[in-house]
């Protein structure tokens, strides 16, 4: 393919959905993320599209949202790692929130197989995918259908919210940095995660490593609010999204990083079962990771960011 048809490919992709990773652009136009990489350099130059983080967006500063049918297709083998190791940290009969998005869809589809579990979540894919579990009880909230990610959002999904308190809540979004947080391009979506985050006690984001350092219009999670990050090894080139790691990690935020060796699709192996290289995080602070369970790696703050009355919370949560 010559260089001109392979950018007018990347321009079109981009287009498309807002923001590609560049090892995905590198996998459609069958070519080496080297080469991408100095595309789309070549496109940035011409004003097209900007650079970001390991990938491409559209010019103009904060992304827009994709649609569920673009973004399925994006970043799926690192999603895949992401939902297994995730799945990891649920425990037989606890009750949790799963919010909406790909990444917590592929996380539904493992959290199947955990019995006594029960899920509360404004997700339509999220439910489908439990919806044939045996031993798994599926919670839905009220609201409005939007469309574009089968969620309900609205006044109907928040007030169905009130009162309700669980163990932990698993978000998504459509970006992550150590300074706003965990944020969303769409203002109905950022208004019930907040909602979503007020019900539990313990917060786990699911960002792959295209959405670190990136920031979006709407604040659904700020940064003291995030217990652990679920991510994915950045490539090696990536420096700024292993500063955001690091930074994140700075804040007391534990950080698990899954490999990208999981195949899309499907049922998969579960994390325990998994080979996963042990990645410390990027920055000054460099340490050998603490084992916190089967397959999972974290970064460990100086200090323990949980206070005696939340950690009494949670254990009395878990009693019940």
């Amino acid at each position: 393919m010559f260089a001109a048809e392979r950018r007018q490919l990347i321009l079109e992709m981009v287009r498309a959905n807002g923001a590609v990773s560049l090892r995905e652009l590198a996998r459609v136009v069958q070519t080496s993320e080297v080469t991408v990489r100095r595309d789309v350099r070549a496109l940035e130059a011409e004003g097209l599209l900007d650079r970001r983080h390991g990938g491409a967006v559209l010019p103009g500063g904060f992304t827009r949202e994709s649609g569920f049918p673009q973004k399925s297709h994006l970043a799926t083998a690192e999603k895949t790692a992401i939902a297994d190791l995730a799945a990891g940290l649920v425990e037989e009969g606890e009750a949790i929130v799963v919010g909406a998005g790909t990444t917590t869809q592929e996380l539904a589809r493992r959290l199947a197989r955990v019995p006594g579990l029960t899920v509360v979540t404004n997700s339509l894919l999220v439910a489908q995918a439990l919806a044939h579990a045996n031993r798994v009880e599926v919670v839905m909230t009220g609201g409005t259908l939007r469309g574009s990610n089968y969620a309900l959002v609205g006044s109907g999904a928040e007030q169905s919210l009130q009162g309700l308190r669980v163990s932990r809540a698993f978000l998504s979004g459509s970006g992550l940095t150590a300074e706003r947080g965990l944020s969303t391009s769409n203002m109905l979506s950022a208004s019930v995660d907040r909602a979503l985050v007020q019900a539990a006690a313990e917060v786990v984001v699911l960002a792959d490593h295209t959405k670190l350092g990136t920031d979006t219009m709407f604040q659904t999670v700020p940064t003291d609010l995030i217990t652990r990050l679920v991510t994915d090894e950045p490539p090696a080139h990536d420096d700024r999204a292993g500063t955001e790691l690091q930074a994140l990690a700075d804040q007391g935020v534990q950080i698990a990083v899954a490999g990208a060796s999981g195949a899309p699709g499907g049922d998969q192996v579960p994390a325990r079962q998994q080979q996963r290289r042990d990645v410390p995080v990027p920055g000054p602070r460099r340490s050998q990771l603490p084992s916190t369970g089967p397959g999972l790696r974290t970064a460990t703050p100086l200090s323990d960011p949980t206070t005696g009355a939340e950690r009494a919370r949670v254990a009395d949560l878990r009693r019940r």
